[in-house]
């Protein structure tokens, strides 16, 4: 009995050990410069081309929708090869795979010039990235800091399991921005998937490229989150890096980077809409908009404080300000009971609502679905119209050259009255509205926002199935386009691993974390 108390003492002395390791300080008083976004600079060739594009058109801003993978990506290393002054980019995630190599390769390269590069990344969902992020940032002209990061002390996943009430806040916001002259914003992060080059799952996104007055909006909003108490340069951590280590980045960045007629980068940089903008044969639309972000206060504040839900609340507000119809895009869709009184509201008054959002076969988040399905009858009967996106490709292969195996809707988009588009990062769930920090453009035009609204309804009446009640009140999934007709009154297309795994996330207490 001895030995056996000894040994559960030394147990519970290794166990103690972790959970201090867990619990070591984050180093948030490192020393950091406060930097901010320099004007725009009218020389450089950026803000050329946006003069061209942009011409004499005041308050408006101009934008160009980017909603494949290979025209999202070539924008960014256009942009970045043009670069002349500063990138600034912030990401909810980025991963160490060939659209992340090429991404930063980008800015060694803008760096190399003279560029001031600045990246900040949220420290939750980009593994194995200390290393390569603390290289770039051994460069004297690139910045890179975590975004409320989690203990490097210890195991990771055990500190933001002991410190949850901070880590489990996060910030979800996506922007990048170079020479504060072009900006790209919506709900891409920086990955494979986010731009269709992974060939098991492609995430059907959608973000605009904006000129004008909104841009230098996007960079104060960057600053701020910049240069949060919340932000910790890569030096902080202490990670062990060699200066010299770049050359062979940039010697990896040569061969992928200086061939013109093959390869990503290649595919990317000429897809059809860079050439179409090259030969002005398309040019940015022009509108008046707004950029609305929460304040990185919000992860300091209760989650229960409304007052610092800036985005949601400017979503709401518009909402109530309906007269007709409002389309909502968002891959999660959890509006728990306010929510649902609030459309419940809108239906009584006669305004149509769709909202289009991932299947069950198509989610990369299954309990997310587990909670949305309690809402999906009630919506129904309320008179609103559900879409949900199938898991199978519809159409031929892709720019890079395949069909994905399945396909995730991640857009983040809504119309109201077809005159208010919004484009963002924020998900009509939970974690979105009152956990973590979000941002989007408001966007203000009738020509507009009837041209996006109906191009969104034809492309969901080609990708998605219709969700029913049918006469004896219950579910029924309807897909009717081409002469195919499909009706089904199970989970269109899931296999029997993902019904039964929403049986059992239903029986957990998640919801207002997802």
């Amino acid at each position: 009995m001895r030995h056996f108390k000894t040994l559960t003492r030394g147990f519970a002395a290794a166990a103690l050990f972790v959970l201090l390791g867990a619990c070591a300080a984050v180093p948030f008083d490192y020393p950091k410069t406060t930097s901010s976004a320099p004007p725009p600079d009218s020389d450089t060739r950026l803000a050329q081309i946006a003069r061209e594009w942009h011409g004499n058109s005041g308050d408006k801003s101009g934008f160009v929708g980017l909603g494949y993978g290979a025209e999202a990506l070539g924008a960014r290393l256009r942009m970045m090869e043009l670069a002349e002054n500063t990138i600034d980019a912030q990401y909810f995630i980025i991963k160490k795979d060939r659209a992340g190599a090429l991404f930063v390769a980008k800015m060694l390269r803008a760096a190399d010039r003279g560029v001031r590069v600045r990246l900040l990344i949220d420290d939750i969902f980009s593994p194995g990235v200390d290393q390569p992020l603390a290289l770039l940032s051994s460069h004297p002209n690139i910045e890179v800091r975590l975004f409320n990061p989690l203990s490097r002390q210890g195991l990771k996943a055990l500190s933001f399991l002991v410190d949850f009430k901070r880590a489990n806040r996060r910030m979800h916001n996506k922007s990048f921005t170079v020479d504060n002259t072009m900006s790209i914003v919506g709900g891409r992060n920086i990955g494979e998937e986010y731009f269709e080059l992974n060939e098991g799952a492609k995430f059907d996104d959608y973000e605009v490229l904006a000129i004008g007055p909104v841009v230098p909006e996007v960079s104060k909003g960057f600053d701020a989150f910049w240069n949060s108490e919340l932000s910790v340069p890569m030096e902080a951590f202490d990670i062990a890096v060699s200066p010299d280590e770049l050359d062979d980045w940039r010697e990896w960045a040569s061969t992928q980077l200086d061939t013109q007629d093959e390869g990503i980068y290649a595919t990317a940089v000429n897809s059809q809409l860079m050439i179409d903008l090259a030969e002005r044969r398309t040019e940015p639309v022009l509108a008046e908009a707004t950029l609305i972000t929460d304040s990185p206060e919000k992860l300091l504040a209760a989650t229960s404080d409304v007052s610092v839900a800036t985005l949601a609340s400017e979503i709401g507000r518009r909402f109530r300000a309906a007269e007709k119809e409002i389309i909502i895009i968002t891959p999660y869709f959890i509006p728990r009971q306010k929510g649902a009184e609030l459309l419940e509201e809108l239906l009584d008054r006669g305004i149509r609502i769709v909202i289009v959002t991932n299947s069950l076969a198509s989610t990369n988040h299954v309990p997310v679905h587990s909670r949305y399905r309690d809402y999906r009858k009630r919506l129904l009967e309320a008179g609103a119209e559900i879409r949900e996106v199938r898991a199978s490709e519809v159409g031929g292969e892709n720019d890079w050259g395949y069909q994905p195996d399945r396909v995730t809707l991640h857009s983040k988009a809504t119309v109201v009255d077809r005159r208010t588009i919004f484009v963002g990062s924020l998900n009509f769930d939970p974690r979105s509205i009152v956990i973590n920090t979000e941002m989007g453009l408001f966007i203000e035009s009738d020509d507009i926002g009837e041209r996006f609204a109906r191009l969104v309804m034809e492309s969901v009446e080609q990708v998605s199935y219709r969700v029913e009640l049918d006469d004896r009140g219950k579910l029924r999934w309807v897909y009717d386009q081409g002469g195919e007709r499909e009706v089904t009154d199970r989970e269109p297309e899931a296999s029997w691993g993902r019904r039964a795994m929403v049986n059992l996330y239903r029986l957990l207490p998640i919801e207002g974390q997802l």
